[in-house]
């Protein structure tokens, strides 16, 4: 459930703010350090290429996206490690929370080597009308304003709700809204796996899509175990 490369991150990541933003420039510094220690800008840029990946790039694009996307799925994930008393929630929050730690760390740590913005433009404009959903635009404009800003995000006012939750009511809510969100992304991972052309983010594009369509299969089983029933996806 764990990439392999989330043995980089720092133990279990604390609830409170400033503990996960810590934890997450430490691992901006430790992606840049590693790359550039191991001849990274040619690993960062992709053997052959003259130069970093344009700022309307599928590479940027996807760095950009999945990071923004990975921030809210580890507050999420902090959050159930602080709020949950089931042993097997905790062990799936502490295993997202590390993983996408790790990955969003190097995705941030691909952005500096390139030289490029952590935010440009529309959110995943990159997939050039790729994405496509059934949501009406009435309510795809209420979640946006509701903070949803790319598919299976929660809004703030579900987060909310999931803050004021306890015990196997929590629980269901956090795999509820964590299978949404997995679900969410999986079409931007797909997709940068198939368009990119750097193999190090065609690599990581193809983890993300591999652990979080194994890690929704597990969250489904889990959310019917306790009594729930899976969101629609987005």
């Amino acid at each position: 459930m764990t990439d392999p490369d989330s043995a980089a991150t720092t133990g279990r990541p604390g609830g409170r703010s400033g503990n996960r933003w810590l934890t997450v420039g430490l691992s901006v510094v430790i992606a840049v350090g590693l790359l550039l220690a191991g001849g990274g800008l040619t690993v960062a840029l992709g053997i052959g290429r003259t130069g970093p990946p344009a700022s309307d790039s599928v590479e940027a694009g996807f760095a950009r996206d999945m990071a923004l996307h990975h921030r809210q799925a580890v507050e999420m994930a902090n959050l159930a490690l602080l709020r949950t008393e089931d042993a097997e929630v905790r062990q799936l929050a502490f295993d997202i929370s590390a993983t996408q730690t790790n990955q969003l760390g190097r995705m941030q740590g691909w952005l500096s080597l390139w030289d490029l913005p952590r935010t440009d433009g529309e959110v995943m404009a990159w997939m050039g009308g790729a994405m496509e959903h059934s949501m009406d635009h009435a309510g795809h404009d209420a979640a946006v304003a509701d903070g949803a800003i790319m598919p299976g995000m929660a809004t703030e006012t579900e987060l909310a709700e999931l803050r004021q939750l306890s015990g196997t009511a929590f629980d269901v809510r956090f795999l509820q809204l964590m299978t949404r969100h997995h679900q969410g992304g999986l079409e931007m991972a797909e997709y940068a796996r198939d368009h990119a052309t750097v193999p190090a983010v065609q690599r990581l594009a193809e983890s993300i899509a591999a652990t979080q369509a194994a890690e929704t299969t597990t969250m489904e089983a889990m959310i019917r175990e306790r009594g729930g029933t899976p969101l629609p996806a987005p």
